[in-house]
């Protein structure tokens, strides 16, 4: 992949024939606090999520997992992975807009989400996006580090 370049991507429903790649993304991308094989397979077969596959040139480079809460307006934003190749790259808002709009379709008007308090560039994201800090949750993390959430109304 020419990491000069913005990738030409297509964001699309995953399905259970991308559960290898988005396993192998997830444990890329995370060190701690990770979706496991058998939670992604459930997800993926499942109607309380919404799975999110980005591809660029024939190749998973990035995730969204969304979960939607039956008789809730809400839907949560779980986890974006993105390949550190293609990271500063314009994948993470392009899956960001995927969501939203896969969100409305399912009739949910709110989108929150949590990201780690140390993670300037996400938070940058979200507020660029018109994500409004909510709360502080400390300890929130595996490893103890305290989540900030955000929250934006998408109507």
């Amino acid at each position: 992949m020419n990491v000069s370049s913005k990738p030409t991507v297509r964001i699309r429903t995953a399905h259970r024939d991308d559960l290898d790649a988005l396993v192998d993304l997830e444990n890329r991308s995370f060190v701690t606090d990770r979706v496991s094989r058998a939670q992604y397979r459930r997800h993926l077969d499942g109607e309380t999520a919404i799975v999110l596959a980005c591809e660029s040139q024939g190749r998973l480079v990035g995730s969204a997992l969304v979960f939607l809460r039956k008789g809730s307006r809400r839907a949560r934003l779980y986890s974006i992975a993105i390949d550190h190749h293609c990271r500063g790259m314009g994948v993470g808002g392009a899956l960001f807009a995927a969501a939203e709009r896969a969100v409305l379709d399912r009739g949910r008007d709110r989108l929150y989400l949590e990201v780690r308090e140390d993670n300037a560039v996400a938070i940058r994201l979200y507020e660029s996006r018109g994500y409004i800090h909510v709360d502080t949750l400390p300890a929130f993390y595996e490893d103890g580090a305290a989540a900030r959430r955000y929250e934006k109304a998408l109507a």
